[in-house]
């Protein structure tokens, strides 16, 4: 039998962001019982800052023809996932990201046109059966917003543990009009991020994106430990 520890690390190490799925259907009581695990992630003074719609069936659907919609029209601002000045280190993993995800669409990277219809995949949820859109007051601060994406990786790790896949997606802020007005978001709501969930094609080669990560002695420092 596998022991605990060693089924963590498993979860972890094998969840990735999955942009091809299966039609399998995922039960309403899989995905409540992977919030119920999630709903244990950490938050500042217990504050659980976020809130999540989830999406299946039929208004899953038209919510993604409205934001494909909206896609095509390509009327509202693009939104920002960076500053101009991204660092040196985390540009060049980008760059190296943008590279391995076109080649392995067979895409040129200076082929805008058909970039910006692999960018609409998104609002398609990836066809994964499960559409998850995650919102926090805006009021709130960025400290906030770190417990969501604490609680957003305990969901994303209780998916993977059972089997799921799941695609953590930005891209849906830039259509956060549309969102509003379907989900009626209560003034003051705004929303974090979507997220596609479901059983990965095993096949399709952006699911075997392997990507790199660094070494852990590229980013920690260690000090007072014993034998140094």
């Amino acid at each position: 039998m596998m022991k605990a520890d060693t089924m963590v690390d498993e979860a972890i190490r094998s969840r990735k962001a999955v942009r091809a799925f299966l039609p399998t259907p995922v039960p309403k009581a899989l995905v409540a019982e992977i919030l119920d695990v999630a709903r244990c992630a950490p938050s500042n003074s217990n504050t659980q800052p976020w809130r999540v719609h989830v999406l299946e069936g039929e208004p899953r659907r038209q919510l993604s023809e409205a934001l494909m919609r909206s896609h095509a029209q390509d009327a509202l601002p693009p939104s920002r996932h960076f500053p101009e000045d991204l660092p040196t280190a985390c540009k060049a993993r980008q760059a190296e990201f943008g590279a391995r995800y076109y080649a392995a669409l067979d895409i040129d990277r200076a082929d805008t046109e058909a970039r910006y219809r692999q960018t609409g995949r998104n609002f398609a949820f990836f066809d994964a059966p499960v559409g998850l859109i995650f919102t926090i007051d805006e009021r709130l601060t960025r400290h906030s917003w770190l417990d969501c994406g604490m609680f957003l990786q305990t969901l994303m790790i209780a998916a993977r543990a059972r089997g799921l896949d799941t695609c953590p997606q930005v891209s849906f802020v830039r259509h956060e009009p549309v969102i509003r007005d379907f989900l009626h978001l209560p003034e003051g709501e705004t929303v974090v991020c979507g997220m596609s969930m479901g059983y990965g094609q095993p096949e399709a080669a952006l699911n075997r994106l392997a990507m790199p990560r660094e070494p852990v002695e590229a980013f920690a420092v260690f000090s007072g430990f014993a034998g140094e």
